[in-house]
């Protein structure tokens, strides 16, 4: 192999995939979405399509992923391993209620993952807060 690429995969090896971004140095972006008045709430098979269809969207690989469905009410636990991080969900369909978490890093864009959860979950409303993890000093 050249030196060239040598040098190249070296550097691949090292990234440790923390983001800069608007003139800040952070691990990722961490999004707490709360869904009030969602539907499928149930239905794991349709919460792991959502989940895996949202992690593509954001340009995220997806690595792994697993659910389970709770008694008596259906609840449904779930996380999709990706290799910048993970997306999941806890979700309470007695209640219309669904808790998920989307951490991103890299060149991910998690925000584009949004637009794909409404679709799937038909939410009244939607509450978003953002959190930098890692942020340097």
């Amino acid at each position: 192999m050249s030196k060239n690429i040598l040098a190249e995969l070296e550097t691949l090896e090292k990234r440790d995939y923390f983001v800069n971004r608007d003139g800040l140095e952070f691990a990722g972006t961490h999004l707490l979405i709360e869904m009030w008045g969602a539907t499928r709430l149930d239905d794991a098979t349709a919460i792991e399509a959502a989940l895996r269809e949202a992690a593509l969207a954001a340009g995220a690989t997806v690595l792994h992923a697993h659910t389970h469905r709770f008694s008596p009410f259906g609840g449904v636990s779930g996380v999709v391993v990706l290799a910048e991080s993970h997306i999941s969900i806890h979700t309470w369909p007695e209640r219309d209620y669904a808790a998920i978490d989307i951490f991103m890093c890299g060149d991910c864009h998690p925000y584009d993952a949004v637009p794909v959860l409404r679709r799937a979950f038909e939410p009244d409303s939607v509450q978003l807060a953002e959190h930098k993890r890692g942020l340097m000093p």
